[in-house]
């Protein structure tokens, strides 16, 4: 969103820009049902003000309304770090909680990744992730954040691997791992842009560990106990969060 854009919306939750364009870093919670065009203009420049931005109403319609952004922020709710969670496809319905889960807590990006022992592989996968896409913005909806995190396309954990190694904190979560844990790695602190890497049911394949480590990513561990595929994403995000100074 940039100072000067005009942002729209109507009673059915949708947000566009001048150009008629989908605004998916906007997020604009109208309820359910009929509403009228001074409740959708209520909630839309409250709203725009939660997520960092001040707006003036620009034109009332019959169940729509136009607002003019007149400056922007950083949102209060976003983290201080830009985090990316890497997560091997899990079985079932898995992914549905660990995207909602991982929203709430702040994360940036959600990329969805195939490794050698996925349990669930399917053929196809764009459904999934539309799904997927659906989650996280009810997801970021709910807890008000100011911008909707995306969730990729799934890719192949080479490829995964090589995006975490991008990032300036890359954590590689292997269950072999004997020497160094979360708090250790944390200790020198949290960069500006992070990744998780989280793997499947089945843990890595030893190739891949040696692919992810020389890649660049740090190898540790989220302790002596097993935990399952759906709560090591959830606690290594929020014992980063917490280290980043976010909690």
């Amino acid at each position: 969103i940039w100072n000067d854009s005009l942002i729209s919306a109507d009673s059915e939750n949708n947000a566009l820009c001048e150009k008629g364009e989908f605004m998916k870093k906007l997020i604009v919670a109208c309820g359910s049902g009929v509403a009228t065009s001074q409740t959708v203009a209520s909630k839309l420049s409250r709203l725009l003000k939660e997520r960092g931005c001040s707006c003036t109403v620009e034109a009332v319609e019959k169940e729509a309304v136009t607002c003019r952004v007149v400056s922007c922020h950083a949102a209060d709710t976003e983290p201080k770090q830009a985090i990316t969670l890497f997560m091997a496809l899990p079985k079932g319905d898995k992914m549905e909680f660990i995207v909602q889960k991982a929203v709430e807590l702040g994360v940036s990006r959600i990329v969805p990744y195939l490794s050698k022992n996925c349990v669930s592989r399917p053929d196809k996968t764009e459904k999934k992730v539309e799904r997927w896409r659906k989650i996280a913005a009810e997801a970021a909806k709910q807890c008000g954040r100011g911008r909707l995190p995306e969730v990729a396309a799934v890719v192949p954990v080479a490829q995964a691997i090589a995006q975490a190694a991008e990032s300036e904190t890359a954590l590689f979560f292997y269950e072999n791992e004997k020497r160094t844990g979360l708090h250790d790695a944390l200790a020198g602190g949290v960069r500006d842009t992070v990744s998780l890497m989280v793997g499947p049911e089945g843990g890595f394949d030893p190739a891949e560990a040696k692919a992810a480590v020389d890649a660049g990513l740090q190898s540790v561990s989220l302790g002596t106990r097993i935990l399952r595929c759906e709560t090591a994403p959830i606690a290594a995000l929020a014992a980063v969060l917490y280290a980043g100074g976010n909690m």
